[in-house]
Parts: C-alpha cells; sequence; structure tokens
C-alpha cells in the first residue's frame, strides 16, 4: 500500500507512476475522499467532546441536558453515516493506488519496451533437426497431456518416469543453491487467506488470476512469496535480525485469465506448477534494497550458469510492473522451439508497499517504528524450465544429456533414454 501521506504531498507523481503502469486509479478522488473523511472526523471528535462536556456539566438541568445530549446524537449519527461511507470508497480508492516506480525504470507499455541489460551464454546451432519439449518428453514417455486434459481441464498434464526424477532434481537442486547461501528453506501453505493475498498486492488488482475456494474462504497461491511475507504480518521483527531471507518451495496455481490462445502449446503456460521462490525482508534502506536486488538476482543467475543455459537479463519497463513492484529485472532463457529468449524469472523490488499491507516493521536506530522493505525473485520453476533445458540438451538420437550439477540428483545417471551399460 501507498502511504496516504505520501499520495497527499505527491499527488501528480503518484497518478503519473500509475499512468506509467498502465494501472487504473483515481488519486485526485481519492484526495476528495481522504479530504473530507478528515473534516468529518474532527467535526465528529469535536462533537464528541461537547457532548461529554454537557454531560459533566453541572450549569444546566438534566432535561437540558438530555435534550442538546440527544440533539448531538442525532448530528453525530449522520456525520458517523458519511464518514463511513467515505471510509468504504476510501479503501477501494487506496487499494488499487499502485507504488511509483523509480527513476531508472524505462517507461513502456509492454515486453517490447523492456531494455536489456546483459546477455549471457552462446545460441546453440544443431547440427540436425531439433526437437521442441514436448515431442522429446512424449518420445521419451515423460509426459501425457491428452488424458490429463479430459479430467483436470485445459492446459492440464501430469508428468512420467524421469520428467518426475527431473522435476524433483531441480527443485532439490535450487533449494540446497539457496540453502548453502543463507537462505532458510520453508515449505509452506498453498491455501491461505484473503488477508495474504492483499497484503502482498495480489487483490483486488489480479485477484482474477486466483483460484477461490469458496466454501473455506482461502485462496490457492501463485507463489510462495505470499506465504512467506505473510509469516511476518502484523510483527515488529528485531533490526539486529535482518534481512530475513528465505526460500519457498510450493505448488502454485494460476488461472491465467487472459492468456487464452497465447503460449497454450507445450509446458510454458499451465494453471500448475512447482516452484522454489527467493524472499527478502529488509531494513527500509534504499541501498541495502538495491544490494539484495542484485544478489537475488545474482542467485538465479548463477543458477542457469550452473545449467549452462544461455539466457539474458533485461530491465523492464513500466507496463510490465505490477501494482507494488517498484523495479524489476526478468530473467529469459532461451528456448529453441521458441527461437527467443523467454521469461523464467522475475526480481523484484517493493520498497514497503507489501510490509505496509500486511504490517511488517522493525524498530530503528533510533527506537522508531519503521515498515520493512521486500524483494522477491524466482529460484526455478517447473516444468517451464524444462522446457529450455530438454531442448538445449536433447541428443540427436533423442535421448537428453542431464547436466552435470543435476547428476548426484538423478543416481549419477549422465542420460535420460539411453542405455549407459
Amino acid at each position: 500500500m501507498v502511504s496516504i501521506d505520501f499520495i497527499r504531498k505527491n499527488p501528480e507523481l503518484v497518478q503519473k507512476g500509475a499512468d506509467n503502469k498502465l494501472i487504473k486509479c483515481d488519486v485526485a478522488r481519492l484526495l476528495e475522499v481522504d479530504n473530507q473523511m478528515r473534516k468529518d472526523l474532527a467535526e465528529i471528535e469535536k462533537l464528541n467532546t461537547q457532548r461529554n462536556a454537557i454531560s459533566k456539566s453541572k450549569d444546566i438541568s438534566n432535561e437540558e441536558k438530555a435534550n442538546q445530549v440527544k440533539a448531538i446524537k442525532e448530528e453525530l449519527k449522520v456525520l458517523e453515516e458519511r464518514y463511513n461511507n467515505a471510509k468504504i470508497e476510501f479503501d477501494a480508492l487506496i487499494a488499487v493506488v499502485p507504488s511509483v516506480p523509480l527513476d531508472e525504470v524505462p517507461i513502456g507499455k509492454d515486453e517490447n519496451d523492456n531494455v536489456e541489460i546483459r546477455k549471457v551464454g552462446e545460441i546453440p546451432n544443431f547440427n540436425f533437426e531439433p526437437k521442441d519439449h514436448l515431442t522429446l518428453m512424449q518420445n521419451l514417455n515423460m509426459v501425457e497431456t491428452t488424458k490429463a486434459v479430459k479430467f483436470a481441464g485445459s492446459r492440464g498434464y501430469a508428468l512420467k518416469n524421469d520428467a518426475v526424477k527431473l522435476e524433483m532434481a531441480l527443485m532439490q537442486y535450487a533449494i540446497d543453491k539457496l540453502a548453502s547461501k543463507g537462505y532458510e528453506p520453508h515449505s509452506v501453505p498453498v491455501m491461505v487467506k484473503g488477508e495474504a493475498m492483499y497484503g502482498t498486492g495480489y487483490f483486488p488488482v489480479g485477484q482474477e488470476q486466483a483460484y477461490n475456494i469458496t466454501e473455506d474462504g482461502l485462496y490457492l497461491v501463485g507463489t510462495s512469496e505470499v506465504s512467506l511475507v505473510s509469516l511476518h504480518s502484523n510483527e515488529i521483527l528485531n533490526a539486529e535480525e535482518l534481512p530475513i531471507k528465505m526460500a519457498g518451495i510450493s505448488t502454485c496455481f494460476r488461472r491465467e485469465i487472459g492468456s487464452a490462445g497465447r503460449d497454450v502449446y507445450g509446458l510454458y503456460r499451465v494453471h500448475q506448477f512447482q516452484k522454489v521462490e527467493q524472499v527478502v525482508i529488509c531494513k527500509a534502506d534504499d541501498e541495502e534494497m538495491t544490494r539484495l536486488h542484485e544478489e537475488i538476482l545474482k542467485n538465479s543467475e548463477e543458477i542457469l550458469q550452473d545449467l549452462k543455459i544461455p539466457y539474458h537479463v533485461v530491465l523492464c519497463c513500466t507496463g510490465e510492473l505490477g501494482i507494488g513492484q517498484v523495479k524489476k529485472y526478468d530473467v529469459e532463457a532461451w528456448m529453441p522451439s521458441r527461437n527467443a529468449y523467454c521469461e523464467t524469472h522475475s526480481a523484484s523490488e517493493f520498497r514497503d508497499f507489501q510490509a505496509r499491507r500486511s504490517n511488517i516493521k522493525y524498530r530503528d536506530e533510533n527506537g522508531k517504528l519503521q515498515f520493512c522493505y521486500t524483494l522477491n525473485n524466482t529460484a526455478l520453476a517447473s516444468p517451464r524450465f524444462m522446457i529450455p533445458l530438454l531442448e538445449l540438451y536433447q541428443q540427436e538420437d533423442g535421448s537428453i544429456l542431464i547436466p552435470e550439477v543435476l547428476r548426484p540428483y538423478m543416481q549419477g545417471r549422465k542420460y535420460i533414454g539411453k542405455n549407459e551399460d
């Protein structure tokens, strides 16, 4: 959430930031409602003071007291009803006010306006006709789609045999990698209350993307970030323990509303997937936030480098930022079948947006309570990550060379689909 004090002082900046993010909000109307609420609240407090003074007065009769108190109560009723209605509108308006992008974020509408920062690794040239990931997996009995769609609906799939082992190897490798860097592993709930989704900025903007378990008032998370941040909601953290670094592993669920007809081939955009996520909670310090942003980005790049996957890093434009993000890098791996770099990781800074909504604070060196800053980034997501891995490591005979760093998690095997005896 953006502080109302900040909005009051910077209305044009906030509105411009929202416009650049392509997020609809009405800062002018919000401030109108806010101003009326403050006037009404001052009048309510004044009338309450008068009522208390009259009740304690010894200079007027009890009958006159009753008459005056009754008149004040009627006036209060009107004011309080108006205030409460305004508060409902205020809460709805401020809930969709996005954080202001940092100055270095390029202004743009979509991924075509992102700015490439660096490119790492060589795009391979195959000396044979390469297959796409779905063909490779079907040939090696690693996936079932047609049968899964029968009972799970569109984009349903079932990993089989070595695909299951490969996915588990990727997840375990990512957890071990982050744990070695001081990120505490968490296996978290995937069913959460609406407050957790709101607190992390996934509601109300984006609420249509979440699966709703109506009978229990719960929602399925699209990332373990929701649960990891919410673990510390309504807490005052020990400043000496910051930054808190977490690695969450969970199944994730996204409805992908608006993506019909787009990226539907194979396992690129599915409704259910596995992911290891990095989440950091730190002090309200811009320099520390920048340093940690580069750190979580570096972690993901190291994973790609360990697996020898060519990729590039882009600085996302304003139109690609979510409601709470003030800066975001996307890491995009090379996918031969798509003949393009495609997103596999997304590293974001939120400043105090999530902490303010989730009420996560710490006491600074002066003893003053401050809202924390939060950051997050993907470590590995499957099955999407299998696309570049399988396609880049395919062999002419249709087998898959297992990346060296994953072999300890695959019983020391070197290949999928090839007899190694």
